[in-house]
């Protein structure tokens, strides 16, 4: 009986700490988001949160946030991931012009090795030898590292994190370039 009580008070605590912490989390999460999204797109007076809008991609989806400025497009911030960093997930926010070339990034997620695989967050927009990938239009780019034949310089001793990197921000382009057929380029074989 006491073992039953014990569990019963223990249960209950969870549950309220639960239902307190749930909104205030689900607040911060959105402010973050808000924070990636002007990070990566020009300015803007629209809401893009509020605009968002999924599109497909590789059997799952990318939510987009489009970025206006007297209602014409000028950016569309797209949240992005990749499953096969060295250790596991890798979410970026990326903002692309309405032509598709890269604005920005910013890596919102990760558990990559410190000291390397963290790097990301800032090696690829150094404009140093090939590693920025800012500027760059991902369909006349080749957006992957140069050991697969591509044209972006890994970051030194975390390829695989790189690749990570390369593979989400080339998921989001090509989301956003099969959702609006008007901006397709001429595509780099990949």
């Amino acid at each position: 009986m006491t073992l039953l009580v014990i569990t019963f008070v223990a249960s209950a605590a969870l549950a309220l700490v639960y239902n307190v912490t749930k909104e205030p989390i689900a607040l911060v999460q959105i402010e973050n988001k808000n924070v990636s999204i002007q990070m990566v797109l020009p300015a803007f007076d629209n809401q893009p949160f509020a605009e968002q809008f999924k599109i497909a991609s590789d059997g799952d989806s990318l939510v987009c946030y489009p970025a206006k400025n007297n209602d014409k497009l000028v950016g569309v911030a797209i949240e992005t991931y990749s499953k096969k960093g060295y250790s596991g997930l890798i979410s970026i926010m990326v903002g692309f012009k309405p032509d598709g070339t890269i604005i920005n990034y910013s890596v919102i997620e990760h558990k990559e090795t410190p000291g390397l695989g963290t790097k990301m967050g800032e090696w690829f927009k150094t404009e140093k030898n090939h590693q920025s990938v800012l500027g760059k239009n991902p369909g006349t780019f080749k957006l992957k590292v140069k050991k697969d034949g591509g044209e972006v310089d890994a970051i030194t001793a975390a390829t695989i994190s790189s690749r990570a990197f390369c593979e989400g921000i080339q998921r989001a382009y090509q989301a956003y370039i099969k959702s609006n057929p008007q901006n397709q380029t001429t595509e780099v074989t990949q």
